[in-house]
């Protein structure tokens, strides 16, 4: 079992325990002043009142408990089982409050009439009223210390309760945070692999982009080269145009040279040789 759900199985042990004193405390203060003591059980009402105040309060705190850890159930329906014993604990909560109001009105009402037919008793007379005086007295006085003791210990219990209350809550922002930390532990796992492949990949693009500049420089180079040919042919072209312009406008060097020069050699046997000229004898 899981320990979130473990501790919601013992809140709801503890939660059935505290009603059981709860309704054990409401039912002695609803038959107080039943017995014909009125003035005993008036000095005791303020004893089980606080031990009813402690119930409730301790009903609240295992409802505040309970609060925290049905968000931290693993599935999404012992989720929804927890809110709705949560739901039902807040409605017994408010049952039980009333009962005690009910009760204390009851006790009071009770307290009241004991009174009054005590009072009517010591106001008989004869030495009955002279002893059940004193007994009184002496009863009025132990039971006011033992009242104020009672009271100490309730402060003290109460104290106790809420510092419990104070470490429970700690408890839980303590495990709130631990699973924030976990959470976020992991989108760093998460993060850390995602930047190793992003550094994988920028080490290849650099690599590819030094594998570009070579290549382009090495085609520049080349187209660079083969400009320089060209333009440097294409030169001596012009040159010598020029030259062969040259010579045949000085009439160094005619036409008829300039193709004999440029056809192959036996292919110049074949041209006729030119004709003598012919003079008139007339």
């Amino acid at each position: 079992m899981d320990e979130v759900t473990q501790a919601v199985e013992n809140l709801k042990k503890e939660w059935s325990q505290a009603v059981s004193q709860l309704e054990e405390s409401i039912a002695a203060i609803k038959s107080c002043g039943k017995s014909g003591k009125g003035t005993e059980e008036a000095n005791s009402l303020p004893r089980l009142n606080g031990s009813a105040q402690d119930a409730l309060q301790l009903l609240k705190s295992l409802q505040f408990r309970l609060d925290l850890l049905a968000q931290q159930l693993p599935t999404f329906e012992e989720v929804q089982s927890g809110q709705a014993t949560l739901e039902s604990w807040d409605e017994q909560y408010k049952k039980l409050r009333a009962s005690l109001r009910n009760a204390n009105l009851q006790a009071k009402e009770n307290i009241r009439k004991a009174a009054q037919e005590e009072r009517e008793l010591l106001l008989g007379g004869g030495e009955e009223s002279t002893i059940r005086r004193r007994n009184l007295q002496t009863k009025a006085g132990m039971t006011s210390a033992a009242e104020s003791i009672t009271e100490s210990l309730r402060r003290s219990r109460q104290m106790m309760v809420q510092e419990v209350e104070r470490s429970a809550s700690t408890l839980a922002t303590f495990d709130e945070s631990t699973s924030v930390l976990r959470k976020a532990e992991g989108e760093y796992q998460g993060h850390r692999s995602l930047l190793m492949r992003t550094r994988g990949l920028l080490s290849t693009m650099q690599r590819q982009d030094v594998l570009d500049r070579v290549i382009l420089t090495v085609g520049f180079t080349i187209f660079s080269l083969a400009v320089l040919y060209v333009v440097s042919r294409r030169i001596g072209l012009l040159t010598l145009q020029r030259k062969l312009a040259d010579a045949i406008r000085s009439g160094s060097l005619s036409a008829e040279d300039i193709v004999a020069k440029a056809q192959p050699g036996p292919a110049a046997a074949n041209v006729p040789a030119p004709a003598p000229p012919i003079y008139d004898e007339l």
